[in-house]
């Protein structure tokens, strides 16, 4: 949509011809700006309620600055995920008024308030240490799409009253996400205490066996607890994401 026809929407808007609803579903897929190697999707907070995020994986750091500028423009707030501390460092040295966050892996930048819109309360459940990395990931995810967020570390079964002696928590948040390697058994233990949404989040800690969190990922698939939803390996951004639209509910 060039200018015209969107000043000729708006024009449209004012004088009753279209209803608002109309004008945001029209304007709903649009715009997109073209940096040559990305398309940027300005519009993904009008359809989804969160702007588009920066994945640093597999990302030149050129590029990932580049983007962060371009969003900058608009007072997007941004998230950038997956940045080792390589891409961290170089990151710094260009000042690009990013905030870090290492061990979540992660920056941010807030153009605009972020408004708690969320209903309850998301617990992020976190079995071991090793899993924190990950775990931090969902929280960071979940607080920066306005939800109020706090945070149940080295919890695993290995040490089943650790847990337990957080029942009153598990049962006073809204939707619940739960990390952890090895074999994977917490969400169904948490799953099987409370009656809310539970996301599991297998990650890739753990020995031979565990294959890089595949052990973990089957085991969560094949839980027995109703209720379990489960996101990809090392996904905490996912899950994080998934949780805050279910607590907008």
């Amino acid at each position: 949509m060039d200018a015209e026809r969107l000043i000729q929407l708006l024009e449209q808007v004012r004088s009753g011809k279209v209803a608002v609803s109309a004008a945001v579903t029209r304007l709903r897929h649009l715009p997109f700006e073209d940096l040559g190697f990305a398309k940027i999707d300005h519009h993904r907070a009008l359809r989804q309620g969160f702007p588009e995020v920066i994945m640093g994986q597999g990302k030149q750091v050129r590029d990932i600055v580049a983007i962060v500028r371009a969003m900058r423009r608009r007072k997007n707030n941004i998230l950038v995920t997956r940045l080792d501390t390589e891409k961290i460092s170089k990151l710094t040295r260009l000042r690009t008024g990013l905030k870090f966050h290492p061990t979540a892996r992660a920056a941010t930048w807030v153009g605009r308030p972020i408004r708690v819109t969320g209903k309850g309360t998301v617990l992020v459940v976190c079995a071991g240490t090793a899993d924190i990395p990950v775990a931090e990931e969902a929280v960071l995810t979940a607080t920066m799409m306005g939800n109020r967020v706090e945070k149940l570390f080295d919890v695993g079964v290995a040490g089943i009253h650790r847990l337990l002696e957080n029942r009153p928590r598990l049962d006073a948040a809204a939707v619940l996400i739960v990390v952890a390697g090895m074999e994977g058994a917490l969400p169904s233990v948490v799953a099987g205490l409370i009656d809310k949404p539970v996301i599991a989040v297998p990650t890739s800690v753990g020995y031979g066996a565990s294959f890089n969190g595949l052990s973990a990922l089957l085991g969560m698939l094949n839980s027995c607890s109703a209720g379990v939803t489960v996101v990809n390996i090392d996904n905490g951004f996912g899950a994080g994401f998934a949780a805050s639209l279910i607590n907008r509910v």
